[in-house]
């Protein structure tokens, strides 16, 4: 992939879908919670889950940590695997009130603070890189399934891509800008989300005259 390429793609999506208006939330720590309780579901659960927790007041490090486990998973069970994510939310909320909170954290070199959220049980690199993007402003690059499946239909990745490779790769063309990589993000998911989709719809695709896999068989037998 090339600067003007990974560009071009860029401004194509933009023009088709608009600024997205990433991340929704009111704090740094809110979009913690969210980049926990957004693996594997649908955003809009993410919301309902935040709400029950803004409602009881919960939404602050030290009352989550305070608050029954089994309680808690109560609250998030519109989020899906709310017993797993209660648990993972818990442990990143011992760590952050360990390391001196989210002001503390907020002046740590990238690479140190990257290494730390990686540490904490149940973040993985993508939920660990939605927190320094969006909740710490660093020039970091999420990478997803989205991001995965629609640039190796461009032919711009491999399909097995892996996480690390994949993000250097789009951080080596792209200058280290936090709202360009926010906005890029957050189109990727629109695009794959609406269009390029499993089966997708090609006909209506702003990327498809450069697009190698626009119609072919081989994106439709990758629908499953």
């Amino acid at each position: 992939m090339t600067p003007g390429q990974a560009r071009r793609v860029y401004d194509r999506l933009l023009a088709r879908h608009g600024p997205q208006h990433w991340w929704p939330a009111d704090t740094a720590f809110e979009v913690m919670v969210g980049a926990v309780l957004t693996q594997n579901t649908a955003w809009r659960n993410v919301e309902r889950a935040i709400a029950n927790l803004r409602a009881d007041d919960l939404l602050e490090p030290r009352r989550l940590l305070a608050c029954d486990t089994a309680a808690l998973a109560v609250r998030l069970r519109p989020s899906g695997y709310f017993n797993v994510k209660a648990a993972r939310l818990q442990a990143l909320c011992r760590w952050l009130v360990a390391a001196g909170g989210v002001e503390a954290i907020a002046g740590w070199p990238t690479e140190k603070l990257r290494h730390a959220l990686l540490a904490v049980k149940g973040v993985g690199p993508e939920t660990a890189d939605d927190i320094l993007l969006y909740a710490f402003h660093r020039p970091v690059f999420v990478i997803d399934a989205y991001t995965r499946r629609l640039f190796s239909r461009l032919g711009l990745c491999a399909p097995d891509a892996g996480y690390e490779a994949l993000r250097h790769a789009f951080e080596r063309v792209l200058p280290p800008d936090v709202a360009l990589f926010n906005e890029y993000h957050a189109l990727i998911v629109a695009q794959a989300k609406h269009v390029c989709r499993p089966r997708p719809c090609c006909a209506d695709c702003c990327l498809r005259a450069d697009c190698p896999s626009a119609g072919s068989g081989a994106v439709e037998r990758s629908a499953g």
